[in-house]
Order: structure tokens, then C-alpha cells, then sequence
């Protein structure tokens, strides 16, 4: 292990895909479609977790999504067969708006093993607290299972209805004893979500993509505008992940801006492991 990485050594990702071949082939290439970026890592379980385990990473959480109806038993099923067979997996599980018994789906998703839901809320056409979803909302309140959502406009989502801090807040006021994430650090608006990290403490962000050393170039947002007071602050909600494989860059670069503010070492314990432990509410 490189030297520079020892203060991110043991690390939890919060922030992974894993999806059947074919379906993450597809989603890379659509990617590079809307975006035009080309990724270097294979979007497969096993290189996923070399480039991880080569790293640091101890443990990752998984992060499914349909984009239609009808495909998240399956889902949630295939990857709670992978997690079976690896140790560093933790899995979380999806479900579509628009799906059949909301809820059921979900709680059979956290009897078979589930650590927490995933939305995809520009992709799946659901706000946070969408009336659609609430069966899966209480699902994850009765057993204590946290929820990632992308609610933020970033990459590419301004126009979206689903995503912002207006739209978050709902959930957060909604669901005050369910653990919310809000990727990539609330991107675009940053500031309002630090502050509703500042008030809930049910509220996380992670830092997936907004705080690499890609992210002007990539998301045109700059990480140096989140000072290192607010990191110190605010490690015990803000969480490491990567978004692995569907990063258009090495996976250092994810660390590496991080690594580079020189923090204190509590506070990279907290963002890099600490408060995934905490939002996952297990010892992971």
C-alpha cells in the first residue's frame, strides 16, 4: 500500500455498482452517450472488488436500480446472491415506482438480506417522498434501513422536478427516524444540503464524484468550495464513496482531493469508515 493512502486505509465505499454484465455494459454505454466520458474500469463484481481491495477497501455497499417497472425482484435477488458469495459486499436493494406491492418487494428484499434501499430519483422519475414509494418509505422505517438517493441536479438533471434540496427536505421532515443520503454531496446545491446535514441527524451526504480531483473537469463543480471546516464539522454525516466502476477516471482521484486537504485524523476516519458504520446502523 502506498504511504499516501494510509489515512484512507481501512476504508468503506458507500458508493458501488453492481449490476448483471449486460445491464452494466448498457449503462456505461449510455453514459458515455449523454456524457462522453470513457471509462477505464471493467464494470464487472470481481474487478470491482481487486480495484478496491488493491486500495484499502474493506467493505462496499452496492447500489442497485430499474429504470422500468417490473425488473427489481430480480434485481435485488441477483445481487443478494452476490453478496452471498463476497465477504466485502453489502448489499442494498431497489424497487420502481411504478412496481406491483411497493412494499412487499422491499421487504422481502430486507428478509433476504437488504442492508438499506437505493432511488435513483431523475432516472426512476420520483422524488424522494414521491406518494408512489411511501410503501417502501415505511418499509425501510420498520427495519431500520437507511436510503441513498441521487437528489441532487447533478450531472445533468437541472430540469428534473425529482431532484433538489426543496424536494429532499420532504423526505427529511417526512421520515425524521430514517437514515437519508444524498449522493455526490447535494451537487448542486451544496450549501443547502450541508445545511440540512447541519440540522438532521438522520440527513448524509457522500462524496461520490464532487470531491474527486475530477470533478471540475468532469461535473464542472469545484470541491475547494466545501471548506475543510465544514468536513471537520461534518464528518460524522458525510461518507466516502466512488461511484465504481462508472467513473471516468482512476479510482484514486476519488481519495486523492481528500487526502490532499491534510485533515485531521478523526475526520478521515469518520468520512472514510466511521459514518458509513453509522449509516448502515450495523457494525459493518
Amino acid at each position: 500500500m502506498n504511504a499516501d493512502t494510509t489515512p484512507f486505509a481501512p476504508a468503506i465505499d458507500a458508493h458501488v455498482h453492481v449490476f448483471p454484465e449486460r445491464l452494466a455494459n448498457a449503462i456505461q454505454r449510455t453514459l458515455t452517450e449523454e456524457t462522453g466520458w470513457e471509462f477505464p474500469h471493467r464494470p464487472t463484481r470481481e474487478a470491482t472488488e481487486t480495484t478496491l481491495a488493491d486500495a484499502g477497501v474493506e467493505r462496499y455497499i452496492a447500489l442497485p436500480y430499474v429504470h422500468e417497472p417490473g425488473g427489481a425482484r430480480s434485481l435485488n435477488a441477483w445481487l443478494a446472491e452476490r453478496a452471498a458469495a463476497s465477504e466485502p459486499l453489502i448489499p442494498f436493494a431497489t424497487v420502481h415506482p411504478d412496481d406491483e406491492d411497493v412494499g412487499g418487494i422491499v421487504r422481502d428484499a430486507f428478509e433476504a438480506g437488504a442492508r438499506g434501499l437505493k432511488f435513483h430519483c431523475p432516472v426512476q422519475e420520483c422524488a424522494p417522498a414521491d406518494s408512489r414509494i411511501e410503501p417502501a418509505l415505511d418499509a425501510a422505517a420498520e427495519y431500520d434501513r437507511p436510503i441513498t438517493y441521487h437528489g441532487g441536479t447533478a450531472p445533468m438533471y437541472d430540469d428534473s422536478p425529482n431532484v433538489g434540496a426543496e424536494v429532499f427536505a420532504e423526505v427529511v421532515e417526512s421520515y425524521p427516524d430514517v437514515r437519508v443520503n444524498c449522493a455526490h454531496m447535494g451537487t448542486y446545491e451544496v450549501s443547502a444540503f450541508v445545511g440540512m446535514a447541519r440540522e438532521h441527524d438522520n440527513v448524509y451526504l457522500d462524496t461520490t464524484f464532487a470531491m474527486s480531483t475530477e470533478a471540475e473537469q468532469t461535473m464542472g463543480f469545484d470541491p475547494s468550495t466545501i471548506a475543510d471546516d465544514t468536513l471537520v464539522e461534518l464528518s460524522e454525516s458525510i461518507m466516502f464513496g466512488s461511484d465504481l466502476p462508472n467513473i471516468p477516471y482512476p479510482y484514486r482521484a476519488e481519495r486523492a482531493g481528500l487526502l490532499g486537504r491534510d485533515l485531521p485524523t478523526e475526520t478521515y476516519r469518520n468520512i472514510f469508515y466511521r459514518t458509513a458504520e453509522e449509516f448502515l446502523g450495523v457494525d459493518a
